[in-house]
């Protein structure tokens, strides 16, 4: 098991839709259940308060965040 699989499993994944740069934002709204702006106006709100903690941990969870899996698509012939 690798660190893509463990975040996976836990719900954190960056979704194919509703990104604005990498989903990001996008993934952690999901797994707060919050909005995608919401999450973005959190990440504002931390570099106002923490300037340049969301810089780092950005590309980090970029990088650590996997992508949402592509669910293959099955037909029947009938």
């Amino acid at each position: 098991m690798n660190i893509h699989d463990s975040m996976y499993r836990q719900g954190w994944s960056r979704p194919q839709q509703g990104r604005v740069l990498a989903g990001v934002c996008a993934g952690v709204a999901r797994r707060l259940g919050i909005t995608p702006w919401g999450a973005r106006l959190l990440v504002f709100v931390l570099l106002v308060v923490l300037p340049g903690s969301p810089l780092i941990l950005y590309p980090v969870l970029w990088v650590l965040m996997p992508a949402d899996r592509a669910v293959p698509v099955t037909t029947s012939a009938g």
